[in-house]
């Protein structure tokens, strides 16, 4: 392997474009270096796209498995097997006894804590409320790697302790008062050039 070792690349007359290796090829920055874009670049941590679903209608599980909640997932195409997902939900529920909810690339659960014995794991903290009169507004983030270049859908799950339900955008108790209230949830991915 040949070393070049200079200060400077400059194009040989004028401004433009300067290529480094051709189609196929992989340019890598060693660990610890630094690669500086002091000007514009294309691509490098840039967002591609971004796309978001937003979820105001209620939804309702009593279930200890699993249950995905209607109206609250987004798909994507990503452009590239290199991009990075990055997966943000804002998720407005209750439940009167221990509820919980992830966040699943298709059927697969991710940002999920360990598995610990009868523990559950989920994505989110808890959304109990002994009194079920208020919603708990859980947000939960995750980079995703999905290494593919096909369609991928991200959703919402949730369950439940048993003899409890599981409130989405809504209250326990639900009374036709101002003192109760509706809330909205959204899930928005963002494709992460790499």
């Amino acid at each position: 392997m040949s070393t070049l070792k200079v200060d400077e690349i400059l194009k040989r007359t004028g401004t433009g474009t300067i290529t480094i290796g051709q189609s196929g090829d992989t340019v890598t920055i060693p660990s610890g270096a630094t690669l500086n874009a002091a000007g514009s670049t294309s691509g490098l941590g840039k967002v591609a796209q971004v796309l978001s679903t937003t979820k105001t209608d209620t939804f309702t599980v009593n279930s200890r498995s699993y249950s995905a909640i209607t109206g609250l997932s987004v798909s994507i195409t990503p452009s590239s097997t290199s991009s990075k997902i990055l997966v943000i939900v804002s998720l407005q529920a209750v439940s009167s006894n221990n509820g919980d909810a992830v966040i699943l690339r298709d059927s697969t659960q991710i940002g999920v804590g360990d598995t610990s014995s009868s523990r559950t794991s989920g994505s989110f903290g808890d959304f109990y409320n002994a009194g079920g009169t208020a919603l708990t507004s859980n947000s939960a983030s995750v980079l995703d790697s999905p290494s593919s270049t096909s369609a991928i859908t991200y959703s919402v799950s949730c369950l439940t302790a048993s003899s409890s339900v599981f409130y989405v955008n809504r209250t326990t108790t639900d009374t036709d008062s101002s003192s109760y209230s509706r809330g909205a949830s959204t899930i928005t991915v963002m494709e992460i050039l790499a």
